[in-house]
């Protein structure tokens, strides 16, 4: 029996979807799935089987929307494996910020309960305004995303069935059989047979993935800026490969990430298994790589100051972050200093207070420090300004005692006020830590000296850009390229990624 019409978002235009659809218009990949009536499954938009009629699709914001409605992923076009949507970091509202902690593993961590708690709301008024926002649940929700975790080990490891339930995320085997049953139509056997050569997927053996990335998507920047702020003892890039380690819920692990055009590689050495949908969700952010760029170019361009910047690199990215306490104290570590002094000096605390790694592998020996161990001994390690280091350490101790909180679950002004109310950050530590942690596409970092010099060499105003909105933080990463470009040849001009047909109407 075939499932009914799923329930269309409100957020989503039929028309313009539907144009997106007939254009196999890969850009709108992730952004919402189109569940075909008459054959039982959803789609990415690009997808290359023949269009369906339109009075036998709707279409949904997630694919848990559709597996809710019991429609099955299409085994073409691998719905599950598109970059995520850009709509959660575009938007501020509850069940975007919701789904930025979903998407990271909450809901298996800490139950429903622990997510709303993190928002600030009852189980219940989050069920009802993710119901009502986007179709589903905050369970339905994580299922889909244990479901995608469930895919990646069956296909890219050679670990048993049972060992990839709990993995994932699943209570049982039964349950974890007839999810893969019910999300695929295939038995999980099935799905490995149709899989990549796999790895061993044991604790310490690599899993390699290739992760879809959103076009136009350009390297170079993402090169240089990973390299530039690379640390001594946490990360490494050898001009091929950025390396770097993870802090995860259930243990440390080394990433490797090699950035193409079209791609990313990633190989992932994790301690627990369990762990690998939180990597991948971290590693996707750090690198941006759901981000709406295309539509960023589409309001940027018509700034004729700003135009030659976006031709010159068109999959520009603005990086996000690994770990919020990281992310803070080494930007508070930063401020007013080289980039170079800020690595030697993040260096020698990572080497004197960082958690050392287990199964060290080549440069990377170690995890950032913990708030608590720089909150007790870093006045020991920092050196420099005497406020500056006391304003370090009282922020770990804030972090430390919970009276600091930062996620990606948080509203940006939320954030903010928290951030300003501490010793030793100004606004630009704050935006800065806003845009990285949060995604937030619209931070203007108008305070930031190499910025503002970049904006008068190109006869720029700063004090308008009212226009430039909601895409700011990715006219700021042109701005900033601008710069450095000046001194970096590789970041001169990007390669122009291979052109598609889209549909230039937005999806509303």
């Amino acid at each position: 029996m075939s499932p009914g019409p799923a329930a269309s978002a409100r957020q989503l235009d039929f028309d313009s979807c539907y144009r997106a659809v007939q254009s196999r218009d890969a850009r709108f990949d992730g952004q919402f799935f189109v569940a075909v009536r008459t054959t039982g499954i959803y789609c990415r938009p690009s997808c290359p089987a023949i269009t369906p009629k339109p009075h036998n699709v709707s279409f949904v914001l997630t694919a848990a929307v559709a597996q809710q409605e019991g429609y099955r992923a299409c085994r073409r076009c691998l719905p599950d494996a598109v970059p995520g949507s850009p709509r959660w970091n575009v938007n501020s509202d509850l069940a975007s910020r919701a789904m930025r902690l979903i998407e990271d593993g909450l809901v298996d961590r800490t139950g429903v309960s622990g997510l709303a708690g993190q928002l600030g709301y009852s189980p219940r008024q989050l069920n009802r305004v993710l119901g009502d926002q986007i179709g589903a649940g905050p369970l339905a929700l994580a299922r889909a995303y244990r479901a995608t975790t469930a895919r990646m080990l069956i296909q890219c490891t050679d670990m048993s069935m049972s060992d990839i339930a709990f993995a994932a995320g699943f209570a049982s085997i039964r349950q974890f059989n007839d999810t893969v049953r019910e999300v695929f139509a295939q038995t999980p056997t099935e799905l490995r047979a149709k899989g990549a050569p796999r790895g061993p997927g044991v604790a310490g053996a690599a899993v390699t993935l290739k992760l879809a990335v959103r076009q136009p998507f350009s390297p170079p920047w993402l090169h240089w800026f990973l390299s530039a702020h690379a640390v001594t003892g946490i990360e490494s890039w050898d001009g091929q490969t950025y390396r770097r380690s993870l802090d995860l819920p259930h243990g440390p692990a080394i990433v490797g990430l090699q950035i193409d055009t079209d791609h990313v590689r990633a190989e992932l050495r994790l301690q627990d298994m369990r762990d690998l949908g939180v990597a991948v969700h971290r590693v996707r952010k750090l690198l941006d790589l759901d981000a709406d760029v295309a539509a960023a170019n589409d309001v940027l361009q018509r700034v004729p100051a700003l135009s030659p910047l976006v031709d010159a690199m068109p999959g520009i990215r603005a990086p996000g972050s690994i770990d919020p306490t990281e992310l803070l104290l080494r930007t508070m570590i930063g401020q007013q200093i080289s980039l170079p002094a800020a690595r030697t000096h993040a260096a020698k605390l990572v080497a004197a207070l960082g958690v050392p790694l287990g199964n060290p592998d080549g440069g990377i020996t170690h995890l950032f420090p913990t708030a608590a161990a720089i909150a007790e001994r870093g006045h020991e390690v920092l050196t420099g300004p005497a406020a500056r280091t006391t304003a370090i350490v009282d922020v770990s101790r804030a972090i430390a005692e919970d009276r600091l909180t930062m996620h990606p679950g948080l509203p940006a002004a939320e954030l903010r006020t928290q951030l300003i109310a501490q010793r030793g950050i100004g606004a630009w530590t704050a935006d800065y830590v806003i845009m990285r942690l949060l995604g937030d596409p619209d931070i203007l970092l108008n305070t930031d000296l190499v910025l503002r010099k970049s904006a008068a060499d190109l006869d720029i105003d700063l004090t308008d850009t009212s226009r430039w909105s909601p895409w700011r933080s990715y006219a700021s990463m042109h701005l900033w390229r601008s710069a450095v470009a000046r001194v970096e040849p590789t970041l001169a001009v990007a390669p122009a990624p291979p052109i598609t047909t889209r549909s230039r109407k937005k999806v509303s």
